[in-house]
């Protein structure tokens, strides 16, 4: 399975190379905030899935769809998420993000 960093958008990659002050404060404040508390990796990253998703925030959610794999989250875990995002966002941004899920499971057969 590719890793997250093989996917990083070249927009990205761009802004931090033209800006590496900035890249790295925000670097660091992501670092920060996932020590801040108990969390593991695992359950941080399922976290970072269902606020990307809630935002509808298609990029981002594929984004921290591989990282929570990579933090070990299964496609079943992940699908529960979308699952769990019925009653509050409603059935159609629930079926969004299954198929974006999807996506990122048919980049890999």
């Amino acid at each position: 399975m590719s890793t997250p960093k093989d996917k990083i958008p070249k927009r990205f990659t761009r802004f931090m190379e033209k800006y590496p002050q900035i890249g790295q404060a925000y670097s660091d404040l992501g670092e920060a905030v996932h020590q801040a508390g108990p969390l593991d990796e695992k359950t941080r990253a399922l976290v970072k899935v269902a606020i990307s998703g809630g935002a509808k925030l298609e990029g981002g959610f594929h984004s921290h769809v591989r990282k929570a794999i990579q933090a070990g989250a299964t496609k079943e875990e992940l699908q529960h998420v979308a699952l769990l995002a019925l009653p509050t966002l409603g059935f159609p941004s629930m079926m969004a993000l299954l198929s974006w899920i999807d996506d990122i499971f048919k980049e890999e057969e």
